[in-house]
């Protein structure tokens, strides 16, 4: 009698196990989305609807390599080719869209009053999407702290970005424009022409801008540093590209 007794409690409990995971496995997956999907209908935001699992990233994923499978057109539209699937939601569904990164809802802002809104908040309302712990490992900054922690480099960094301040540093980007111009004249004399890689050229631009501004040094001299930072850019974008594949 007695291992009867304990043959049914130990099914009714597999039982109730098995129901729970059942019930926390479609709440994850559909309930919970389908829930949040629906009270953000309501505040007049339009965007796709739910998809399970993937939500948007498969159609992020193709409407990237499709805009990259095509010459870059020349003239300054480049949001549909650096960032095609923002833009296309931008133009079907308004400034502020709703899309899916896996079972995550994603408001797409395109409202510049929004988007100063969110970057100056310090309230603690908007909270960033979660992280891999190895990109926190990888890069600490305002793009992934929060709170005072955000606000105190937010602080700090301010200083740097004011307009008297930036015009101070005009002599070094023209320095540095002057410099670029001068090593393409040299690439192109033995010839009249030459092929090279402007997005390299561009980020060589880019980071002895940073090096004589900030540090009064030229890019060679920092190039050690520079290649450590491209490094790392590289392996937090390998830790936080699986990650969004699983909230």
């Amino acid at each position: 009698m007695e291992d009867f007794i304990s043959r049914g409690f130990l099914s009714s409990s597999l039982l109730l196990l098995s129901l729970y995971v059942v019930f926390r496995v479609a709440h994850s997956f559909w309930l919970k989305p389908k829930s949040q999907e629906k009270r953000l209908r309501k505040q007049g935001i339009r965007g796709t609807s739910y998809s399970i699992l993937n939500g948007d990233m498969k159609e992020l994923a193709r409407s990237s390599k499709e805009a990259r499978s095509r010459p870059i057109a020349l003239n300054h539209q480049i949001s549909p080719r650096v960032l095609p699937f923002f833009y296309k939601m931008v133009q079907i569904y308004g400034k502020v869209s709703l899309s899916w990164m896996g079972t995550r809802p994603r408001l797409l802002l395109a409202d510049p009053e929004l988007m100063r809104l969110v970057f100056t908040d310090t309230s603690g309302h908007i909270v960033k999407p979660p992280q891999n712990p190895l990109v926190s490992l990888l890069q600490l900054g305002v793009a992934t702290l929060e709170g005072d922690k955000w606000a105190k480099r937010r602080r700090l960094m301010t200083p740097a970005f004011h307009a008297e301040r930036l015009k101070g540093m005009i002599p070094a980007f023209s320095a540095c424009c002057c410099d670029l111009v001068q090593r393409w004249k040299k690439l192109a004399v033995p010839q009249g022409s030459c092929e090279m890689d402007v997005s390299r050229e561009f980020h060589i631009l880019a980071s002895d801008v940073i090096a004589r501004a900030a540090f009064g040094s030229s890019y060679e001299e920092g190039k050690k540093i520079f290649d450590l930072q491209k490094d790392q850019v590289i392996l937090s974008t390998e830790a936080f590209i699986p990650f969004t594949s699983l909230v």
